[in-house]
């Protein structure tokens, strides 16, 4: 029939049809199950009224009856309990058939993106991108290096001067000291004044001992 009027109902909308139905079942129950309950309060009551009241075959056959109350309770706990039971395994069927859905779509996924995959054409990404590092590490090595070659040149001048300080130190003699002493030129109207000429002499002196200390300086420096 359902082919007729409708579509084909799914497996999964097949267990959520039962689960549903087994839902109900168990609050019709549950509804039972507490008529029951207050029937057999109802029936305490009563035979307690009876006994007080000295009918002893009354008294009887409502004992009975609440014998018969109490069995159809307990008969309704176990078949909800039957009932729980059958509904959790719909429900782990239910997570089966989800889980299997999933499975598929993700299958199916899975299988599309590899088709779209093009092998040969990742391997070319992969050996530029690596082309490219490897370029990149060779213009970084390049530059460190020059940036060391730089610092070094001002590290190498910096030890020249340090051993020229040290020849002086051990000569006993500030280059920076002799070189302000010595005048920067002389004046043609310094001889006409007293003493004049052996201040000249002097500074001849001073200026062939300051050659011989430059060359000095020049040597070390060479080495």
């Amino acid at each position: 029939m359902e082919l007729l009027f409708g579509k084909r109902k799914t497996p999964a909308e097949l267990l959520r049809q039962h689960q549903r139905a087994i839902t109900k079942a168990q609050r019709e129950l549950d509804r039972e199950r507490e008529k029951l309950v207050r029937q057999e309060k109802k029936l305490i009551l009563d035979i307690k009224k009876s006994a007080k009241d000295n009918q002893m075959g009354a008294c009887k056959v409502m004992a009975k009856d609440l014998v018969r109350t109490r069995r159809n309770v307990q008969k309704f706990y176990q078949m909800k309990i039957q009932l729980q039971a059958v509904g959790l395994q719909i429900q782990t069927l239910r997570s089966s058939q989800q889980l299997a859905e999933a499975m598929k779509g993700a299958t199916k996924a899975m299988g599309s993106m590899s088709r779209q995959m093009n092998l040969p054409q990742i391997q070319k990404i992969m050996m530029d991108f690596e082309k490219e590092n490897e370029m990149m590490d060779m213009k970084d090595e390049m530059m460190g290096d020059a940036i060391d070659d730089a610092f070094e040149e001002d590290e190498d001048e910096e030890e020249s001067d340090e051993i020229v300080n040290k020849v002086l130190e051990e000569i006993g003699i500030s280059f920076n000291q002799e070189l302000a002493s010595v005048p920067t030129e002389i004046k043609q109207s310094e001889p006409t004044i007293p003493g004049a000429s052996d201040r000249i002499a002097q500074f001849e002196d001073l200026s062939t001992d300051d050659a011989a200390l430059q060359a000095r300086l020049d040597n070390l420096r060479r080495e």
